[in-house]
């Protein structure tokens, strides 16, 4: 009987510690309507431990931009929220040195508003706002078959999907969301100028 005492308070101590692990929480859903901005919960998850294709569709670490503040956009060329283009080129130009990068993601996800071809995309960005800052691939940002693994990453780690063109993910130096903004939120907003300069600090 003695021998068997240590065998079952070792079972007992797995059967402990099994049940008393915190199940997986499931994700946030996103918040419905455009709010301004939300605070996502800390968060781990490394925005910059992903990978994404150029607007040309070659391969692209988002690593290059690690120790950086970027600035996450979902664009539309036909959007009347486009003119925020010229914003986000002059927040970049002004704050690159600084450490800012802002980071384009062509969506057609809402209304249809980006049809365009790469090259169409491309030319109408730099023709019209003179827009430097780096393009990539056109992507799904909405959950489900399809989404971009950026845009899965954001919704998860914030709790908040983009619910139009143009919203935006403050991510932090070491890659976690810092904040969210909605599509009226314009660039030169002062609470997203905030964050931003917190984010750098």
């Amino acid at each position: 009987m003695a021998s068997t005492l240590p065998l079952l308070f070792a079972a007992a101590a797995f059967l402990s510690a099994c049940t008393s692990e915190t199940p997986n929480q499931p994700a946030p859903t996103p918040a419905a309507g455009d709010a301004a901005r939300t605070q996502p919960a800390p968060t781990t998850m490394d925005f910059y431990s992903l990978r994404a294709n150029s607007l040309e569709g070659q391969p692209a670490d988002l690593s290059q931009y690690c120790g950086k503040v970027a600035l996450v956009v979902d664009l539309a060329s036909k959007c009347g929220y486009t003119p925020q283009c010229a914003g986000l080129q002059a927040l970049h130009t002004e704050w690159k040195d600084r450490g800012l990068v802002v980071l384009g993601f062509p969506s057609n996800d809402f209304g249809g508003q980006e049809p365009g071809a790469p090259a169409e995309i491309r030319s109408f960005c730099t023709d019209k706002y003179q827009v430097d800052f780096p393009l990539f691939e056109k992507v799904q940002t909405k959950a489900g078959e399809g989404q971009s693994p950026v845009y899965a990453l954001l919704g998860k780690a914030s709790g908040r999907l983009p619910n139009w063109n143009f919203g935006k993910y403050v991510v932090g130096k070491d890659g976690t969301v810092r904040q969210v903004f909605g599509t009226r939120t314009a660039p030169d907003d002062k609470e997203l100028l905030a964050a931003t300069t917190a984010a750098l600090q």
